[in-house]
This record gives structure tokens, sequence and C-alpha cells, in this order.
């Protein structure tokens, strides 16, 4: 007789406990990014995609990011209307537009960069260098698995 699978527990199941540990290690740092310059969590993730790779396009952005194409639109509208960002027509493609960051997104970019860096030490402290080695190895073979 076979033997009857195990009920499905949610609580133990690797993406949901994944998206717990990111929603619960991004929480802190989301009241950064806020409270300082008013922004959502599209609205920093985009910026840190201009900062850390440079000008790009929105289509760039959600590959890299992952985000939905409305959600990095509305980003990009009110990052550009903040002066965050500038707009410039894609010499490649008529239809995209090349996105940069403005001297004050640079600027925003370089501070909370910086809180960051030091939000990422406080969450390896927590864990170890042992651990953070570890999880970081943990973490890129699940992104690079097929």
């Amino acid at each position: 007789m076979t033997r009857a699978p195990d009920r499905f527990d949610l609580e133990s199941f690797l993406p949901y406990l994944l998206n717990q540990a990111a929603e619960a290690t991004s929480r802190a740092f989301q009241a950064v990014y806020r409270d300082r310059y008013g922004m959502t969590r599209t609205q920093w993730r985009v910026l840190a995609h201009l900062g850390q790779f440079g000008a790009m396009t929105a289509r760039d952005i959600c590959a890299r990011s992952h985000i939905e194409k409305t959600k990095v639109s509305r980003a990009v509208a009110a990052l550009e209307g903040d002066g965050m960002l500038a707009r410039a027509p894609s010499p490649e493609d008529g239809r995209a537009e090349i996105l940069s960051l403005t001297a004050r997104g640079r600027a925003a970019y370089a501070e909370l960069g910086n809180l960051a860096q030091a939000h990422d030490r406080t969450l390896r402290g927590t864990v170890g260098p042992e651990a953070s080695a570890k999880l970081d190895e943990m973490l890129r073979r699940l992104i690079d698995a097929p």
C-alpha cells in the first residue's frame, strides 16, 4: 500500500519562507526611504537599479528586478516628478526611453546606499559571518536554479 503524501504545510514551503524572510528583513529599511524621501518600495528599487547599474530603460529595470511593468512605470513617473530621474529618447529604439538619475537622484542614492549597507551589516550580524556567507551561497544557487 502506498503512503499518502504528507499534508501541505505552507509555513515550511520554501517559497513562502523566502518571501517571509524578504518581507521581515526589508521592513526596517522601508521606513528609511519612506521617511526620508517619501518613496515606495518600487521607487527605491528603481532608484537603486539606476544608481547601481547606470542609465537603462524601464524594460531593463523590469528584467533585472522582476517588478511588473506598470509598477515600474508608476515609480518612474513619481521619481521624475520628484526630480530624481530624467528621461531621454533611446537612440536604438524610438519607443523606449533611457532613464538616468539626476543630481538629486544620485545624492539620494548615495545617502540611501550608505544606509542600506548599514542595514545589511546589521542583518548579517544577526546570523554571523559564516552563516551569512552560506546564506549568500544558498540564495545565489536558488536564483540560478532552472
